[in-house]
């Protein structure tokens, strides 16, 4: 079993980081929970409707890899979920730098054969399907974890497995709230398919 995994909010709860990086970036007292209700959409949403130029990307990337340091971590029993996969590939709009001193920190590295950064490696951001179809030409995916509706929309668009993870809000083939699920209820029910 192949799985490609998105990454914050998915592997690691890194939603508090970008949430203070976020109102940081801004400069205002803002809502912490209305905040994350937008960045659960993405991001572009969120500058949108908080009126924050695309110019600052790249400032809002450096605040949010600077608190995800300190406060990210990945979910409970996340280790079980990929060791019963064959294969994990990581794409992400995250830079490779920053998720590999996450992985690092809590010792996840080698259960990924790729980590692919979606804006690195000149990608369109997701939910273009263009990364995922450049992690196809190298493995078999049998399914796509992730916890927003862009990161399944190009799995559906190719035809792979999807599972959502803590959002039960979004199309998907799977929903689970926790990694105790995974392996019983989403990768027993793939095998026997």
């Amino acid at each position: 079993m192949n799985i490609l995994w998105d990454f914050d909010g998915t592997l690691f709860d890194t939603y508090p980081a970008l949430v203070q990086g976020f109102i940081e970036l801004s400069g205002r007292d803002l809502d912490r929970a209305e905040v994350l209700s937008w960045l659960k959409k993405d991001s572009k949403t969120a500058f949108k409707h908080y009126g924050i130029s695309e110019s600052q990307r790249e400032k809002y990337q450096q605040l949010y890899n600077h608190y995800s340091r300190l406060t990210s971590r990945p979910f409970d029993y996340l280790k079980d979920a990929l060791a019963s996969a064959d294969q994990n590939i990581i794409v992400t709009h995250r830079d490779k730098e920053s998720t590999l001193y996450l992985l690092e920190k809590y010792q996840l590295t080698k259960y990924f054969q790729e980590i692919v950064s979606v804006e690195e490696q000149g990608f369109t951001r997701k939910p273009h399907s263009a990364s995922y179809e450049y992690v196809l030409k190298k493995y078999p995916i049998d399914l796509v974890v992730g916890d927003r509706e862009l990161d399944l929309i190009p799995g559906r668009k190719l035809n792979i497995k999807t599972a959502a993870f803590q959002n039960q809000n979004i199309e998907a083939d799977f929903h689970i709230d926790n990694y105790t699920e995974f392996a019983p209820v989403v990768l027993h029910s793939l095998r026997n398919q």
